[in-house]
């Protein structure tokens, strides 16, 4: 039987999931999009167990929400992937795919009546499971050298408006200093150690290299989705700070330092 407390929730169990690692608590809520032409397609194949893959539940475009996993076992949706220093996402974590066609196939915007569905299932899950605004996450955020799911179309902020995960209002685009490829000191340095804190997969190095850029792309995709180059622009960076001191001044967090722009 289905988990969410909603109406019309269907139930279609796929045979791809196990127990959570050590009991650990379900603290995650994630994000994806399916990346395929039709809901019932990815639905098919997220049952098919010769696929290896699963998740909790499916919104199809039209708002339909569909369970295939239950809540308390771990479905096999966000694969490679860590958020503060965690690796397992799969045993902490609710899997939420929304079909869309992705960025491969055009990219559709999401309709409205979808994103109504996500909203009020995400706040039925968060309420049940105590999980945090700031731990509702993309699949790019926990796995941003391989994901761009549900990418910079996903309107994170309709959801915020609605209680539904940690979202600023972007600073806006402008001139200034940024920090791209092949760069390195100090400022680097400060710049990965706020993303790190935030919870980005990220090392401290002290140099902008490739992994630095997924992890801003990432970063770009869900908060500053503008224009997503994977250059920490002023922009970038004041959004990363305004995030920050966000979480500061409700405790939960203290990524409040940062960069020297």
């Amino acid at each position: 039987m289905p988990d969410a407390a909603l109406p019309n929730v269907a139930w279609r169990p796929s045979p791809n999931f196990g127990p959570r690692a050590d009991g650990a608590p379900v603290d995650i809520l994630i994000l994806h999009y399916t990346d395929m032409k039709t809901a019932e397609a990815a639905i098919d194949l997220l049952c098919d167990p010769a696929s290896q893959v699963s998740c909790h539940y499916v919104v199809a475009e039209d708002g339909t929400i569909t369970q295939l996993v239950a809540e308390a076992d771990r479905a096999w949706h966000a694969g490679v992937s860590s958020w503060h220093g965690k690796d397992d996402i799969n045993s902490r974590s609710i899997g939420i795919e929304i079909a869309n066609l992705g960025h491969d196939h055009g990219y559709p915007d999401f309709p409205d009546v979808q994103i109504e569905a996500v909203i009020a299932l995400a706040c039925d899950i968060c309420a049940r499971h105590g999980i945090r605004p700031e731990r509702i996450l993309a699949h790019s955020d926990v796995a941003p050298a391989r994901k761009r799911d549900p990418g910079e179309k996903f309107p994170w902020s309709r959801l915020a408006a609605a209680g539904v995960g940690h979202f600023v209002e972007p600073e806006p685009i402008r001139g200034g200093r940024f920090f791209s490829a092949g760069e390195s000191g100090a400022p680097i340095e400060a710049l990965q150690a706020m993303l790190a804190l935030y919870g980005y997969p990220i090392q401290i190095t002290g140099v902008y290299d490739l992994a630095t850029e997924q992890v801003v792309t990432a970063f770009q995709r869900h908060f500053r989705p503008e224009r997503v180059d994977g250059i920490a622009d002023s922009s970038t960076i004041a959004t990363l700070h305004r995030l920050g001191r966000a979480l500061a001044d409700k405790g939960e967090n203290a990524v409040a330092e940062g960069v020297n722009r």
